[in-house]
């Protein structure tokens, strides 16, 4: 790609809001899996009783054996979510920024 071509989109201001929504969204989802793994992690490191409390009076299985597995399925949504939102909004937003540098 030339200079004159990169400048062009760069200036494109579908690809400034492209950017700036696309990197506010991934922050936001970052933020809120890593609050939750933290918190996960922390509470093994200074509470860990409050996941080794089995689920029943029985059972083998500890509360943290669900709460694991509730954090791994919250990662794969939050993936499904920036996934839907990359192939709509991202994709026409990316479209449109073509479309444009076609027609120059």
């Amino acid at each position: 790609m030339n200079k004159e071509l990169v400048d062009k989109i760069k200036n494109n201001p579908d690809y400034q809001e492209l950017v700036s929504k696309r990197t506010s969204f991934s922050i936001k989802l970052t933020i809120s899996m890593l609050v939750v793994y933290f918190t996960f992690i922390l509470t093994i490191a200074f509470n860990p009783s409050a996941l080794g409390t089995p689920l029943s009076s029985d059972s083998v299985t500890s509360v943290g054996i669900p709460i694991g597995i509730a954090i791994i399925i919250f990662a794969f949504v939050l993936t499904g979510i920036y996934t839907k939102r990359a192939n709509g909004e991202f994709d026409d937003l990316s479209n449109k920024i073509k479309q444009a540098i076609k027609e120059d």
